[in-house]
């Protein structure tokens, strides 16, 4: 009905209007080698391969849509990380500019693209399961943390530090290196527990084994992690060989509610968002049981905003939310600081200290992100286009997030309380962080 041409012509036509209005930093190359330039200097460039692209993105306008054409290659993106090309275009694209489109104009344009065939993307990588978690059963857990951090340690490795840290870095100059925003991170858990030679020290949730080897090496503690990651456990367990630690540090494959044992210290450090505020009670009970009296823990999490609406008892899964889900992060779930507060409260912890780290993740999954972008071929040559590009829409995306606010970040110090009344044994100041 409608030639290449025409069509062409009519998608050229509108991108003209929607760059003109909005001032976005973006050329356009298009299916046939046409191309629409935003009409200033710019180094980003949008592809789109193929019509039924914008068939397909009219009648299913979805988030979910995008990501999925982007990943499956239909729409790529060129001249820098995703991170950088998302800064541009928040920074120019403000919101009074996409009121002013007119919508009746460019459903004009376009209307021949609903009347032809749309091109349906399939993406291979996906969680098939209940990826949200919300009504699983713990024996599943397992399911839900490898089919995110089994991606495999050589991919890991090509945008972490060298202490394969997969948690925020803290930034005491926010130009110094994620090197040592990582080490000063492992320093500062350590300070906050206040980790003391011939302590035992349980990381729940260890990655890669970071904190137990920093908090023995440097602590003289005796430190074991836990974790669900075939992967991880291997590698923490060959790296504890070549230190030579088989007597400061353990790790083993195992979920956090069949352990047992006492232990001076606990830290749980991005554990806590693949619990679910359902497991709350269970998860503060457990850990309680785990420590000594007033034995001190460090809870490291992403948490979300509080809503106006104290009668809702979770968040509303958005379209954003539920592709993380799908794509990267299954089972995982946010909750407000005040809850998690009254958690701990609630089920035998007394709080002492909550700071706010939301900056300091902001630019460490910038980093990530832009240290994947760097090593890109690499990147595909081990886990495929598709699966790479999914990665780099995550980072950037919760990069941005941070930045912006709509994702927060805190690190919680608390001590059991039990049942014997008095003092808390905690300093009386803060000093002890930042003595060197």
């Amino acid at each position: 009905m409608f030639s290449d041409n025409s069509l062409s012509r009519r998608l050229q036509s509108a991108l003209n209007y929607i760059l003109e209005t909005t001032k976005l930093p973006l050329d356009f190359h298009l299916w046939d080698g046409t191309v629409v330039s935003c009409g200033h200097e710019t180094e980003f460039t949008v592809t789109i391969g193929d019509k039924g692209v914008i068939s397909s993105l009219l009648k299913w306008p979805t988030p979910e849509n995008m990501v999925r054409h982007y990943a499956t290659g239909n729409i790529s993106i060129a001249g820098g990380d995703l991170f950088t090309i998302g800064q541009e275009v928040r920074k120019n694209l403000q919101k009074k500019d996409i009121k002013r489109l007119k919508k009746i104009q460019l459903i004009k344009t376009l209307w021949p693209f609903l009347l032809m065939r749309s091109l349906k993307p399939s993406v291979e990588h996906s969680f098939e399961k209940n990826e949200t978690g919300l009504s699983r059963q713990n024996k599943k857990n397992k399911d839900y943390i490898q089919f995110h951090y089994d991606v495999g340690n050589d991919f890991y490795k090509l945008f972490l530090d060298h202490e394969m840290q997969y948690s925020c870095g803290y930034f005491k100059q926010w130009d110094n290196s994620l090197e040592q925003a990582q080490k000063d991170k492992l320093d500062m858990i350590c300070k906050k527990l206040q980790l003391k030679e011939g302590e035992s020290l349980l990381d729940i949730g260890c990655g890669w084994g970071g904190l137990i080897f920093h908090a023995a090496k440097h602590y003289g503690v005796k430190a074991h992690g836990v974790t669900l990651s075939q992967e991880q456990h291997d590698y923490t367990k060959e790296k504890i060989r070549k230190l030579g630690l088989e007597d400061m540090v353990t790790v083993e494959i195992k979920d956090y509610l069949i352990l047992d044992g006492e232990y001076d210290k606990v830290s749980s450090i991005g554990m806590f968002e693949h619990v679910g505020i359902d497991n709350f009670p269970t998860y503060f009970r457990k850990i309680n049981s785990l420590l000594k009296h007033r034995g001190i823990l460090l809870n490291h999490a992403i948490a979300c905003r509080a809503k106006a609406n104290k009668k809702k008892t979770r968040q509303k899964i958005v379209p954003e939310k539920r592709l993380l889900f799908k794509y990267i992060f299954p089972g995982s779930e946010l909750s407000p600081i005040g809850k998690t507060v009254n958690s701990m409260e609630t089920y035998g912890f007394e709080v002492h200290d909550i700071e706010a780290w939301r900056e300091h993740y902001a630019i460490t999954c910038k980093h990530w992100c832009q240290r994947l972008y760097a090593n890109k071929d690499k990147a595909i040559e081990l886990v495929g286009k598709e699966r790479y590009n999914l990665w780099a829409i995550y980072l950037a995306g919760v990069s941005l997030g941070f930045s912006a606010g709509s994702i927060l970040i805190f690190q919680t110090v608390a001590t059991k309380r039990g049942k014997i009344k008095g003092s808390s044994l905690m300093p009386p100041t803060r000093d002890y962080l930042y003595k060197t």
